[in-house]
């Protein structure tokens, strides 16, 4: 069967025997007979899958399939969103659906994404959907860099199958009890180093994700307001530059978003 024969179910099917096949320990494991559960299955021998090459084949069949899931999903532009204030939006969702000029993913120190299975952080999502070249490509990075990332800096990588032309890697600060002017200032510097990593690369829109504020305990109050004053700080000095999406998934981040913009 040709991969342009392919129903998604079929191409599912696909990619989980290919990675199923790949680690001995993994043949033995039962496929389920629902999609909902065998995407469930796909996304997590993605998760775990270390950072190697696959096969032609294996890209092909896995382009037509996280693209099939990205119109099921819906693609969501500027144009579909007011500003909340000049050069600024607030947009509620998934920030795999968006297609800004780059989205921020608040990544780890190994830059390699989530290894936990289906685990609910905006890493292990961006990697899911944007498929297994990400990590490789970031593999390459950190070996080019022989140590691990630090805290407030950014990385630039292609986004292969999300709708957005690149992503940004940050590190954002984890917070172990009361706040710190350490950690505040280590927040705003992810923010400003994202910035100047899209103008050094000539973007006219970026997407933030609220970095730090899930796996790493950042308050969301005072992450935010960080987060605001240092994209207008930066817009301020570099007029005409880069639109800020701040895209939020919680209903609370909204809600501190919305009042904090006015």
């Amino acid at each position: 069967m040709t991969q342009k024969a392919m129903t998604q179910t079929e191409r599912l099917l696909y990619l989980i025997n290919y990675l199923m096949d790949e680690e001995d320990e993994l043949k033995t494991l039962a496929i389920p007979v629902k999609d909902n559960e065998r995407k469930r299955l796909l996304r997590s021998l993605m998760n775990v899958r270390p950072p190697k090459p696959v096969t032609n084949d294996f890209l092909m069949v896995q382009d037509e399939y996280l693209q099939e899931e990205l119109r099921e999903k819906g693609i969501i532009s500027l144009e579909d969103m007011l500003p909340a204030e000049s050069g600024i939006y607030l947009w509620q969702g998934d920030i795999t659906r968006l297609s800004a000029d780059a989205i921020v993913n608040a990544a780890n120190h190994t830059l390699l994404g989530c290894f936990i299975p289906c685990h609910g952080c905006i890493d292990n999502a961006i990697h899911s959907a944007a498929g297994v070249e990400l990590r490789l490509e970031c593999h390459h990075l950190m070996e080019g860099q022989k140590e691990k990332e630090p805290t407030g800096k950014a990385k630039i990588t292609k986004a292969y199958h999300l709708p957005c032309r690149y992503i940004l890697h940050t590190v954002g600060p984890i917070v172990d009890g009361e706040v710190t002017e350490r950690d505040c200032a280590q927040l705003s510097d992810c923010y400003r180093s994202c910035l100047e990593l899209a103008a050094e690369y000539q973007l006219k829109s970026i997407a933030f994700c609220c970095i730090s504020t899930g796996e790493f305990h950042f308050p969301n109050e005072t992450a935010a307001q960080i987060a605001i004053q240092t994209v207008k700080d930066y817009q301020k000095k570099n007029p005409n530059g880069i639109e800020v999406i701040f895209n939020v998934f919680k209903d609370k981040d909204y809600e501190i978003y919305k009042r904090l913009l006015g």
